[in-house]
């Protein structure tokens, strides 16, 4: 069974120490076949260290909890803040949706919904994350209900996003649903 030992500088949130040893355990049994009960994980505190002939006492930045920002892009979209949103969104933000070339900005996206349904709502069934250096992948499914333009509502439509986030911004979002394939096979 893993016992694992983080020491961090001074300066880290306790949100952002829970995340790093559940992250670190996680990592450890992709690698392990250990129980989660057996999985240890614990961080020290160091107050001061030397590297490279320099002194430091405090940590470094937090990176983004990724999953949370989704959530809040996506739920800000819903709401239709897109200047809110927009402010989440790197400078070469690309979003790609069924059926359609690459978007830049949310307004393009908004246009070319209006042409596809009156409203629309997700209803979220999980989210998870991959990390790779400095980039995080979250992947939020669950499924789609909403309005169609002609005043009839859909509800239960699957949908899966993929977001990449770098650098505390959302750089791409990727799209998949059935959307066109349950209005394509509605009843007149």
């Amino acid at each position: 069974m893993p016992v694992i030992s983080i020491t961090l500088l001074p300066g880290y949130s306790a949100e952002a120490e829970e995340r790093l040893v559940g992250r670190v355990a996680l990592a450890a049994r992709s690698v392990i076949a250990a129980a989660a009960a057996g999985t240890t994980v614990f961080v020290n505190h160091a107050h001061t260290y030397q590297r490279d002939g320099r002194v430091f006492s405090k940590g470094g930045p937090e990176c983004a909890n990724a999953s949370a920002m989704v959530r809040q892009f996506l739920t800000l979209m819903q709401e239709r803040d897109l200047k809110a949103a927009s402010a989440l969104l790197a400078s070469d933000f690309v979003m790609h949706f069924p059926g359609y070339t690459a978007m830049h900005a949310l307004d393009e996206l908004v246009n070319w919904a209006k042409g596809r349904y009156k409203s629309i709502a997700k209803d979220y069934e999980r989210f998870d994350e991959s990390w790779g250096d400095g980039v995080t992948a979250v992947y939020c499914s669950g499924t789609l209900r909403g309005v169609w333009l002609d005043g009839s509502s859909f509800e239960g439509v699957r949908f899966i996003d993929r977001f990449e986030i770098a650098d505390g911004k959302i750089r791409r979002q990727d799209v998949w649903n059935d959307l066109a394939e349950t209005l394509a096979h509605r009843p007149a």
